[in-house]
């Protein structure tokens, strides 16, 4: 292959043509940028096709010779430039043809050599050109290909209507999205000896590029846009695809397997059809960008592979010294552009923020929830961006959003243990909000279907948000048995329980259910802990070991049954006539309270459990009953003594109130995260090259996640 031709034979048939000029851009002979050879290499056959075999050796041939040619250089800046000229010509064109075979080919072979890379700092890469082309004013002075590259695509990306230009759109994303994967070869957490050459030069970019590209990463990821079956584009997949390309050559009228991702569920009559592959890999691309992080120095210049000081590493944990990612400011900045229009003079000089329909947002998040890297994004604007959070805040239908988070919470054996962390953190951000907590129980919702132990009808939002909190902490604490997962569920019920309104029988009944079974569960442990029965030599072996863990879940365990105390407490204090069925439960349970009432953990908060039992029992006591206590004979006697409950004799305790706050170094959970979501789509990598996380445990693993404060 490396032997062929310098020029295509006249005569030849196209697949030989394609086959030489293949041959050529991976071989010895290194071709000038001016040359004529790069033209009829990006104007290869439509139907130009290779095996597995075929594309591999022409990857280790062109990583041996790259360092000689120069030629992925070269093909880079060709698609940089025939991007720039694909903005001002229409869909369909040659010159679009050449893009997209350009970003193709470019994708292919950096891919390989990000993979197979024997340096850790991807010298392989050879981002550089020979001095008779550097005569040229390919770049400007001081300018890096990298950086050049990146301010291409991304500007391409930022102007580029993705409905008129699919295909290409599609292709140029997938070549960022390989471009960023050098993440996959670092380390877990972000070091000065990890080298991200187009990352870095991604967040070197203008405000305006940033802004343009976020804005319309975020409008692929509303709009949705599908492949137009009128265009001369048609799309193929043989269904077994791996993570090598199996066409070198794409072009306009029949593109190749666009990267890494197949398109069957396009034509799909399921559900499945209204997923977009633009809108999806729009999505990876975004979180990358979003939420890379990169050590600097004090003087701020990057921290690169060449830091001298031993100390780097922990240098870089100090939190002060982090560079200022720009897209992710650039996200939590967004605003709606319905409703921020009279905001616009009011922008500080220069300033360019990303306007975005916040309505649209909302209903795309409330029809994806099921997709995992839609939740993270959602988490990122109610994190990051507060104008978003509080345009959630005022609507009148949360139950758009809420009834697919609660959906996926109650199904949560079938999700990822991350996918409910993060949309307990929403949940729990949400609940901060004093007004959102009000609103769900006022939402009434006529049935839940896929709510399956019992029939729910006619329930407020914020009691089946109760039942499936309630569900959840019973599912971790049987299978997750995550501490952080617990304390998130809990803390959302106590943000909630101040407010809660009308409460129906059934969440009222688990709440009170949720008590006994962490009392138990309590109880069990002090009895096995205070056994003065325990094998000796199991105590000197192992027993110190068993000993520590037992005392440590039973702390846990006690400051579970606390937290639920406190639930209760809130309810009862400041909205017991409110509220009747929570009482009717409490009353119908009692006697799972007694054990704990002169406990020194409990009794003081269990003094106003008893304060309303005594009030309410001697009020059932006073009624002339013919025959035995009916359900709603109790019920109505306590809806009638609930109007003239004034609270006396209840203690007042400051109110418990749980936010979010974020880890110092989230990007060691999210970076790691990210791709492995990415990965999880059809994005196929090399597995030994991967350092990222480790390959050999499931990929997705809750014991980075961030934590309830």
């Amino acid at each position: 292959m490396g032997a062929a031709p310098s020029t295509p034979r006249g005569g030849a048939r196209p697949a030989e043509v394609a086959e030489e000029l293949i041959g050529m851009f991976v071989g010895e002979k290194s071709y000038p940028i001016s040359s004529e050879f790069w033209k009829k290499l990006l104007e290869l056959p439509h139907n130009f096709q290779w095996p597995q075999d075929r594309v591999d050796q022409a990857c280790q041939i062109f990583l041996q010779n790259n360092y000689h040619t120069r030629h992925l250089a070269k093909i880079l800046i060709h698609m940089v430039w025939s991007l720039q000229e694909s903005l001002s010509t229409a869909s369909g064109s040659p010159v679009h043809s050449k893009a997209i075979n350009a970003a193709y080919i470019s994708s292919v072979f950096l891919k390989y050599i990000i993979e197979y890379g024997k340096s850790g700092t991807f010298e392989e890469l050879y981002l550089s050109l020979p001095e008779i082309d550097m005569e040229k004013d390919v770049l400007r002075t001081g300018q890096s290909i990298e950086n050049f590259v990146m301010q291409g695509v991304l500007n391409f990306i930022g102007k580029s209507d993705a409905r008129h230009s699919y295909a290409l759109h599609h292709e140029v994303l997938n070549f960022v999205l390989v471009a960023m994967s050098t993440q996959l070869r670092s380390g877990p957490c972000p070091g000065p000896k990890d080298v991200q050459p187009f990352l870095d030069a991604a967040m070197y970019q203008d405000g305006d590029i940033v802004t343009s590209i976020v804005r319309r990463l975020l409008l692929n990821f509303i709009d949705r846009s599908h492949m137009s079956f009128n265009s001369q584009y048609t799309i193929h997949s043989n269904g077994n695809q791996s993570g090598v390309l199996q066409r070198v050559g794409s072009a306009a009228a029949n593109i190749v397997l666009l990267p890494y991702y197949t398109f069957n569920y396009l034509v799909s009559s399921s559900g499945e059809g209204s997923r977009s592959p633009l809108a999806d890999i729009s999505l990876h691309v975004l979180l990358v960008l979003v939420h890379y992080r990169t050590g600097v120095v004090p003087d701020g210049s990057m921290v690169r592979n060449d830091a001298e000081s031993a100390d780097s590493e922990s240098y870089l944990k100090q939190g002060s010294y982090f560079y200022d990612n720009p897209y992710s400011k650039a996200l939590y900045n967004a605003r709606d552009i319905e409703f921020d229009r009279a905001d616009i003079e009011g922008n500080a000089p220069g300033e360019s923020l990303v306007r975005l329909p916040f309505a649209s947002l909302f209903d795309t998040f409330g029809l994806f929830l099921t997709d995992e890297s839609a939740v993270l994004l959602l988490y990122s604007f109610v994190h990051g961006n507060f104008a978003f959070l509080e345009y959630m805040l005022v609507r009148t239908d949360l139950d758009i959003l809420l009834l697919p988070i609660l959906e996926t919470l109650y199904n949560a054996s079938k999700r990822t243990p991350n996918q409910i962390y993060m949309l307990l953190i929403i949940l729990l951000i949400l609940s901060q909000d004093s007004s959102f907590n009000v609103s769900i129980h006022k939402l009434i919702l006529p049935s839940v279907p896929w709510y399956e132990e019992r029939l729910v009808h006619h329930t407020s939002l914020g009691s089946l948000m109760v039942l499936v909190l309630i569900r959840t902490v019973k599912y971790n604490l049987s299978k997750l048995r995550d501490v952080y997962l617990h304390t998130n569920c809990l803390a959302i019920l106590a943000n909630m329980a101040p407010h809660v309104l009308r409460l129906s029988s059934y969440a009222s009944q688990r709440l009170v259910s949720l008590f006994d079974m962490l009392s138990r569960k309590y109880t069990k442990l002090a009895e096995l802990k205070n056994n003065k029965n325990l094998n000796v030599s199991t105590v000197q072996v192992g027993g110190g070991i068993i000993a520590e863990d037992m005392s440590t879940d039973l702390h846990i365990y006690a400051e579970f049954l606390r937290i639920v105390l406190e639930i209760l407490n809130a309810i009862l204090t400041y909205a017991l006539p409110q509220n009747p069925e929570v009482v009717y439960a409490i009353m119908h349970r009692q006697e799972v309270f007694q054990p704990f009432k002169s406990h020194p953990r409990f009794h003081e908060l269990l003094e106003n459990v008893f304060t309303v039992l005594d009030f309410f029992n001697s009020r059932m006591d006073m009624q002339q009953m013919n025959g035995e206590w009916s359900v709603e004979r109790v019920l109505s006697v306590i809806i009638i003594n609930c109007r003239s409950w004034r609270g006396e004799g209840m203690k007042i305790f400051t109110q418990l109130r749980f936010t979010y706050e974020q880890e110092s170094h989230p990007e060691e959970f999210f970076i790691p995260y990210v791709w492995r979501l990415i990965l999880g789509h059809s994005f196929a990598f090399n597995t030994d090259a991967i350092n990222l996380f480790p390959v050999d445990i499931p990929p997705i693993d809750i014991s980075d996640g961030e934590h309830a404060a």
